[in-house]
């Protein structure tokens, strides 16, 4: 825990600093990277963090990837019919999977939800949003995907609560486990 403690205070650093101009993008985006086995403890730590940051003058917000992802599926019309299915071939993880995919990358999915959020904030000089639970984009997803589609998006301060594993300044494996990926424009901190 002390070293998510002393991750998080220099992520709170970074941001307060803005960016560096040797960074392969402007935007404020950062991601703090932590073990996938501490990820209960950063839900536990979150509270903490945005009632610190409040403390600072930020306007925390939070965009939970895990409700934004429910609510799409609990709305989305086809949702009986994919628990029927699931429930007639529930080891046929590939169906699923591409299923929560396509919905979740449709033209009104997270991207969009995002995006919206993003926009939002724009012009609040005061403005913070941390996008929490990445976790639930396993195995359909990742949030590299997202950010990437998203560039030119981000005017306020971003920050990806990111389980995985840091390899490189700009290289992260999602989860541990997943293929290195070094297709982030952002600073990492922790991991």
């Amino acid at each position: 825990m002390a070293s998510l403690r002393a991750d998080f205070d220099e992520l709170r650093e970074r941001i307060r600093h803005g960016r560096e101009l040797g960074h392969a993008s402007f935007e404020p985006v950062y991601y703090l990277v932590f073990p996938p086995e501490s990820i209960l403890e950063v839900k536990r730590q979150t509270p903490a963090w945005e009632a610190k940051l409040h403390q600072e003058g930020w306007d925390v917000q939070l965009f939970s990837i895990a409700e934004q992802l429910w609510d799409l599926l609990k709305q989305d019309p086809f949702w009986p019919l994919w628990v029927a299915q699931d429930e007639k071939s529930p080891t046929d993880w590939k169906k699923t999977n591409e299923a929560l995919a396509a919905r979740a990358t449709a033209e009104d999915g997270l991207l969009q939800r995002l995006e919206s959020k993003l926009s939002e904030l724009d012009g609040n000089e005061h403005a913070l949003l941390i996008v929490t639970d990445l976790e639930a984009l396993h195995p359909f997803l990742r949030i590299g995907s997202i950010e990437s589609r998203l560039q030119g998006s981000f005017h306020v301060p971003t920050i990806f609560l990111y389980p995985g594993t840091r390899t490189g300044k700009t290289k992260l494996k999602y989860l541990g486990f997943y293929p290195e990926d070094g297709n982030y424009r952002s600073v990492h901190v922790g991991g």
